[in-house]
């Protein structure tokens, strides 16, 4: 691929978001992020505050959970999340859809779940929305449908998973690219952990890629990526 290191670290979301994950480890990981200048963290809604905090005077973005892990929560309940997690100080949103509701054909259902959090981009400007339709719970038709509802609902980006069930595959992304076209986001995430993996996905479309391994990613790119 014709990726710099600081091409391909900009487009990783350096992720932790173990429920025993301690302040002490959110701060490695937010020096982290400083370090290798990767484009964003994403924590649990409890340490957005600290994080903000401890990324202030750097380029590096924050990112909380919303619906975590199962996105079964209430619309009303994801808006209220949302809305305190971007009060805090994030800058974008993972938020996980109503997948029950999907596989039910409910269709209204989800798009109002997913506009509950969407409608706060009026309000904060600049907010990224990235919508989890946790891929491996769906037929390909299903996964069709939720990327089609995303969009409609004015989320930013589409994403693979949780990681919670499966992970990211090539076929999914390469699936949710054709499906929600050049303009808006697909995010790889679950399961990826080398280098090999990332330019996979990034050949089949995506063009955020969510990981816990992102140091160890950006430093084999050492022998596989020509720093220009």
């Amino acid at each position: 691929m014709n990726l710099s290191r600081t091409q391909l670290a900009r487009i990783i979301d350096h992720t932790l978001i173990r429920p025993n994950a301690t302040k002490d480890q959110v701060t490695m990981l937010c020096e982290e992020a400083k370090n290798y200048n990767f484009g964003c963290v994403c924590v649990n809604p409890v340490y957005v505050s600290l994080v903000v905090g401890l990324l202030r005077r750097s380029n590096v973005k924050v990112s909380s959970t919303v619906g975590f892990h199962y996105g079964s929560t209430l619309p009303e309940v994801k808006a209220f999340e949302s809305e305190r997690i971007l009060k805090n100080g994030a800058h974008e949103i993972d938020m996980v859809m109503n997948v029950g509701a999907l596989k039910s054909k409910e269709y209204e259902k989800v798009k109002k779940d997913i506009a509950a959090v969407t409608n706060l981009k009026q309000p904060f400007s600049g907010v990224v929305v990235k919508v989890i339709i946790e891929a491996g719970y769906l037929t390909d038709e299903e996964k069709i449908m939720a990327c089609q509802l995303a969009k409609a609902a004015g989320a930013d980006f589409v994403k693979t998973s949780t990681g919670i069930i499966g992970g990211a595959t090539v076929e999914d992304v390469r699936l949710m690219r054709k499906t929600v076209g050049r303009k808006m986001g697909v995010k790889a995430a679950g399961g990826i952990r080398t280098l090999r993996q990332v330019l996979a996905m990034i050949a089949a479309g995506a063009n955020r890629i969510g990981t816990s391994t992102a140091v160890a990613i950006i430093e084999e790119t050492a022998t596989e990526i020509d720093e220009k």
